[in-house]
């Protein structure tokens, strides 16, 4: 009997580490296209286009009324939308994947939704659905489609928050107000994932409410029994599947294996005419750069105007960051995060079989760049983008030390790109560092 139930409890045991194993594993191949993707492009694109003002914060916050915040949805035309354009943008700057705000936090949906009339089609001077053709348009140019939601709706009656000081009510005493709510949530969820299947879901809001309150495990599980594969992100009270870190680049690694920094071009979400304070196309790239370096995504956000064109700004950064992503692809895609900064001052990749390091040159280096502890030898270098081959020196490395010396790379100014210079080096082997404090040399 003791043998028996040895082995029944030995069978149980390997069946759910095979389990737990091939969940790993499942999670690992969907996650997979996010990480090789490294660039996505937000668009914030609602009712406070119209005007310019912050995206439901606005009457959130009391600086305007809810009535004139709804008065916007008269402007709202989409007169001069061209979805088609927007995703050809979206693809010539380089990006894999694109989110829009099917729905910010006024409650105002962007496609014809069968749960309530609040909605680009039925309450807006656009008449129309302006969601499915953008999304038709990523798919038409295999892009992958992310679609932002937000679970609060501030002007949902039957949800609790309206603004910052008005609390409709209290889900202990009205419970079926909550109810209908979640109903209504979930609801156009369901509408979402069964009309445009998503690849990728990204959540906002959730701070208002407990995760059981949002029912977060339910619907991730109603999300992924429609499609095992959609991504979710971490903002569905911690039920997702990468971080999502928000305008500051994180001054360390982060530690989860998947994240995404998202971060406007200049200081707002959505269009708003008086702010010109825009990145660079040169600071966008390095943040790019230092992004990708540590391991994770951007999502560089755009904000169209109330009739659907894309300020010139943006257009311009989206090019210019363009024109660098298609000459610099072999150490974007597809790459994982890079060497300790330690070892080089600047960011770096590295090929996923660890034997290609990219090192991404800021600026006029001066005639070379340096990089330390490298215990590899270097078979070649060259300029990526342009195949010119370089040369290199090892200073300090002697036969009776297992220090490996400092590599200098000659970099000559003819080859320098004019926003950022990247080398690739490629290794004898995997790249192996020597990462001890550092040795005694004697002198024999």
């Amino acid at each position: 009997m003791k043998k028996l139930f040895l082995a029944i409890f030995c069978f149980g045991t390997m069946a759910t580490f095979a389990q737990k194993k091939n969940a790993v594993d499942t999670h690992e191949e969907k996650m997979e296209w996010f990480k090789d993707a490294k660039l996505g492009i937000f668009i914030h694109w609602g009712l406070y286009a119209v005007n310019g003002i912050d995206e439901s914060w606005s009457f959130y916050n009391g600086y305007i009324s809810h009535e004139n915040y709804l008065k916007q949805k008269d402007g709202f035309t989409a007169e001069n939308y061209d979805p088609k354009a927007w995703a050809s943008l979206v693809k010539k700057s380089g990006a894999k994947y694109s989110v829009i705000t099917a729905k910010h936090h006024d409650g105002f949906a962007l496609w014809d939704s069968k749960f309530g009339d609040f909605d680009a089609m039925k309450s807006s001077a656009a008449k129309k659905d302006v969601l499915t053709p953008y999304v038709d348009a990523l798919r038409e140019n295999d892009l992958k489609v992310g679609i932002y939601y937000s679970l609060p709706d501030w002007s949902y009656n039957d949800y609790t928050h309206f603004k910052r000081n008005e609390i409709r009510y209290d889900i202990k005493k009205e419970p079926k107000r909550w109810n209908t709510f979640l109903n209504f949530y979930q609801g156009q969820l369901k509408e979402l994932a069964d009309t445009y299947n998503p690849d990728l879901y990204w959540f906002d809001g959730d701070w208002e409410h407990s995760s059981k309150e949002w029912e977060a495990p339910k619907v991730r599980q109603m999300l992924l029994d429609r499609n095992p594969n959609t991504i979710l992100n971490s903002r569905l009270k911690e039920h997702g599947d990468y971080a999502t870190p928000e305008q500051g680049m994180p001054i360390t690694r982060p530690e989860n294996k998947y994240w995404e920094l998202c971060l406007t071009m200049n200081n707002s979400w959505g269009y708003q005419r008086n702010d010109h304070d825009y990145k660079t196309t040169d600071q966008i790239i390095g943040i790019f750069a230092d992004v990708i370096g540590n391991g994770g995504n951007l999502l560089l956000d755009i904000g169209p105007k109330g009739d659907g064109s894309i300020p010139e700004e943006q257009v311009e950064i989206l090019e210019g960051l363009g024109r660098w992503t298609n000459k610099h692809q072999e150490a974007i895609y597809g790459t994982r995060s890079g060497i300790p900064k330690e070892h080089f001052y600047g960011p770096t990749t590295l090929s996923k079989d660890g034997t290609i390091l990219y090192l991404f040159v800021k600026g006029d280096p001066k005639g070379e760049v340096v990089v330390r502890g490298l215990k590899n030898r270097i078979n070649r270098i060259w300029v990526v983008g342009e195949g010119t081959k370089l040369s290199h020196q090892v200073v300090g490395n002697v036969y009776w030390s297992h220090y490996p010396g400092i590599t200098y790379v000659k970099v000559p100014e003819y080859v320098l790109d004019e926003n950022m210079t990247v080398l690739a080096l490629l290794l004898d082997g995997e790249v192996d560092l020597y990462r001890e404090d550092g040795a005694v040399i004697e002198s024999n």
